[in-house]
């Protein structure tokens, strides 16, 4: 089965994929491009699913650079893929050839460039890193490198949407105790519970770091399974365990 990726207009000239599961060797729940050596699939089909993202990327498959992802403000530059795992939650470099990549299912993976300057970035940015400032911390170590926040691009690709993302008090109140004016990503729901908007919270802290250009692609992980993978769907149904989407970009 062909890949079926996801670009962004505003991304022209950089190769660079919103991957979703469509063209992967997993089969069971993982059925795809599940690309999450963290899940319980069989490695080698994770092997294959990585080495056709490569492929893809148009680099080896060691040179598909990823961290492990713990939901942080954490921001590694790299010149070369990493010897060992890192603890961080995105990426940035300036050195071509290397493909920045980040795992998703349902939280929102932003890739970042900025033409000019010869500088890219990947974030994984769910809630908890969103709001501890991932993005602004991608954004700075971008500026470390030479790039200007004016001609940053930063596109959010497919993540879990607020019509889909129904949380709790408590979770609206870690926001509003940040600032009450983030009430406005906040909606009531059928349940009457909150109704959180992931993505456009993460476009509002793109924008205010001074990004010149943040957009988001409006693809809903929860709401299509037959393109992505869903952490929260998943959880409904009760399966075991998730596939990873997998997003890039290199210069």
């Amino acid at each position: 089965m062909t890949l079926e990726i996801v670009t962004a207009p505003a991304l022209t000239g950089l190769r660079h994929g919103f991957f979703t599961r469509k063209g992967g060797a997993s089969s069971g729940v993982f059925a795809g491009l599940n690309c999450g050596y963290g899940s319980s699939d069989l490695t080698e089909a994770v092997t294959i699913n990585r080495d056709r993202v490569a492929s893809a990327m148009q680099v080896a498959a060691q040179a598909l650079v990823g961290v492990h992802q713990v939901h942080s403000a954490n921001v590694v530059t790299v010149a070369a893929p990493p010897e060992t795992a890192v603890e961080a939650d995105a990426l940035v470099t300036a050195t071509p050839g290397l493909a920045l990549t980040v795992l998703t299912a349902d939280c929102q993976p932003v890739l970042f460039a900025d033409r000019k300057a010869g500088v890219i970035a990947a974030a994984h940015a769910g809630w908890r890193g969103t709001l501890a400032g991932i993005l602004e911390a991608t954004v700075a170590a971008m500026v470390a490198l030479g790039a200007q926040r004016k001609d940053i691009t930063a596109v959010i690709g497919p993540a879990i949407s607020q019509r889909a993302y129904e949380v709790g008090d408590e979770f609206m109140d870690t926001f509003l105790t940040e600032d009450p004016a983030f009430d406005r990503f906040f909606a009531g729901g059928p349940n009457g519970k909150p109704m959180f908007d992931l993505p456009g919270f993460g476009l509002y802290r793109l924008r205010e770091a001074g990004v010149g250009n943040a957009e988001w692609t409006r693809h809903c992980t929860y709401s299509d399974p037959t393109l992505f993978y869903s952490y929260r769907r998943t959880t409904q149904l009760g399966q075991a365990d998730y596939g990873r989407l997998i997003s890039a970009i290199r210069l």
